[in-house]
């Protein structure tokens, strides 16, 4: 059944490593922090509290409001090819929070706050596990599949692959932006896997992923030029 939201958490990963651009979390977009984004946004949206874990000495050492809760992320967790599930899982026992939490990539700076409400919006109102922020993406992948030995396997309906593009349905892909869920859901689970996942749409203009750093400038010409317009 939905649940009804009242509290919810923000939780911020932040990895010292990133070979598309060094340092790229404590990295200033438009005069600040690119992860202070995300924590600030968290903040101003109504959490209730936000968890940063992190390798980030620079982070670790810093002081931040009583509702801020920074977590030293341990070193196996913090390689190049760890997934978020453990990163996550980590993060929810060490705090030992319980509720709503919203997992915010600090690289998905354009988010809004009315993609966060909508979210809980989504998840207080519907039976879904989790809700996470999507983008249109280009339908032609349905056309896709993988080979194997000499067998062409289609990854989705096979009549789709013989279909003219227009034709095909609406796709999206996750943008990285917001997942919502519970955190003992979460534990229990181990992991994001459910056939139970709502979405909300966050235009293709503010679902920049950065990890470059073309993409931290085109980032903050966006942000500078969305203050401008609503000073």
């Amino acid at each position: 059944m939905a649940q009804t939201v009242e509290n919810w958490c923000a939780v911020i990963p932040l990895r010292a490593g990133s070979k598309g651009l060094p340092n790229k979390n404590t990295r200033l977009l438009a005069g600040k922090p690119l992860y202070r984004h995300s924590v600030d946004m968290a903040l101003s949206c109504g959490a209730s509290q936000v968890i940063i874990t992190t390798d980030i000495e620079e982070i670790l050492n810093q002081s931040f409001p009583y509702n801020v809760m920074v977590i030293q992320r341990p070193s196996h967790l913090c390689t190049d090819d760890v997934a978020m599930a453990p990163v996550l899982l980590h993060a929810i026992e060490t705090s030992g929070y319980t509720g709503t939490l919203i997992l915010m990539q600090a690289t998905s700076p354009l988010r809004q706050a009315q993609d966060i409400q909508n979210a809980l919006n989504v998840y207080s109102n519907q039976d879904f596990d989790l809700v996470m922020s999507v983008t249109s993406a280009d339908n032609g992948v349905l056309k896709w599949g993988t080979v194997q030995g000499q067998q062409f396997i289609p990854m989705a309906d096979p009549s789709f692959c013989f279909s003219n593009r227009q034709s095909l349905p609406p796709v999206f892909k996750p943008n990285g932006a917001i997942y919502l869920m519970n955190a003992q859901w979460f534990v229990k689970n181990k992991g994001f896997v459910t056939p139970r996942i709502g979405t909300i749409e966050i235009p293709i203009d503010r679902s920049f992923d950065i990890d470059t750093a073309q993409d931290l400038e085109h980032c903050e010409a966006l942000l500078l030029s969305s203050s401008k317009a609503n000073p």
